[in-house]
């Protein structure tokens, strides 16, 4: 598959602009006397509504697409499920070599982390590798927003956005600890700028390593994985951190609110 130098730069500026948005969580530590976590939860919950619905509707049906023309309408089917499985296994098991303490995907209240109780070499010690956790995560993260704004850009524009809000609360874990061990700002706010960067660098090595091979059969697997890493981190970080940070039924409205947003925005390019 060819793609134009336009449509490239699009798709990794989208990149850019998702991993990014951890230098807006940082900022709202430092600048926010009470983080609003009403809105939070409502605005995590809105983040895996968009990303579990585009994953199911939009995009494993175009990676079976894909692959079911490319390799017949059973194999495509088969190795369509096991992407998507294949996806889901890749980031549990980056889950599983990350400390839980130091795991961006367990839930860790802004408050918490505020409160002062960790000594100064433990809350440094916990703010770097929680940095180094999510830099790691934000890898396949940001493959999965280049691909898709590659693909379709207003299939990108929708996953970075909802990759963005879900990047805040990641840049808050890493800023806040490292704030309150150094009392420096800029420090906090470098080091999470910088863990936000593993998306673009993975949309980079995405596109020099797999580029050169994309054809039917590589773009479907690669869109399956996609859809079941989305649908990963939805169930594992962003509905138990919506729920953690406001009323239930909030992160529930706003996990609807994703989905029906998404659902027009997929209904208007028809």
């Amino acid at each position: 598959m060819e793609y134009s130098f336009a449509s490239i730069v699009f798709a990794f500026t989208l990149t850019l602009i998702a991993g990014l948005s951890t230098g807006i969580g940082s900022a709202i530590a430092f600048f926010s006397d009470h983080t609003n976590t009403k809105f939070l939860s409502l605005a995590l919950g809105f983040s895996a509504g968009v990303m579990i619905y585009v994953s199911f509707v939009e995009i494993f049906f175009k990676a079976r697409e894909s692959l079911v023309g490319a390799i017949g309408l059973q194999a495509g089917s088969w190795v369509t499920v096991a992407s998507f499985f294949g996806g889901m296994a890749i980031i549990a098991f980056i889950d599983k070599l990350i400390p839980e303490y130091e795991n961006p995907h367990e839930v860790m209240l802004v408050e918490d982390a505020m409160s002062g109780r960790k000594k100064k070499g433990k809350l440094m010690r916990m703010g770097l590798l929680t940095a180094l956790a999510i830099a790691i995560h934000n890898f396949p993260e940001g493959l999965a927003t280049f691909t898709s704004a590659l693909t379709n850009p207003k299939l990108g524009v929708a996953i970075a956005v909802a990759l963005a809000i879900h990047n805040i609360p990641e840049g808050i874990a890493v800023s806040v600890p490292i704030y309150y061990a150094t009392n420096n700002r800029r420090k906090a706010f470098r080091l999470s700028f910088l863990s936000g960067l593993a998306e673009p660098v993975g949309a980079i090595v995405g596109y020099l390593l797999l580029m050169p091979f994309i054809n039917g059969v590589t773009f479907g697997i690669l869109f399956a994985a996609v859809a079941g890493i989305m649908v990963f981190i939805s169930f594992d970080e962003l509905l138990p951190a919506a729920r953690e940070y406001g009323e239930h039924h909030l992160s529930i409205y706003g996990l609807i609110a994703g989905m029906v947003v998404m659902a027009i925005s997929l209904l208007m390019f028809i």
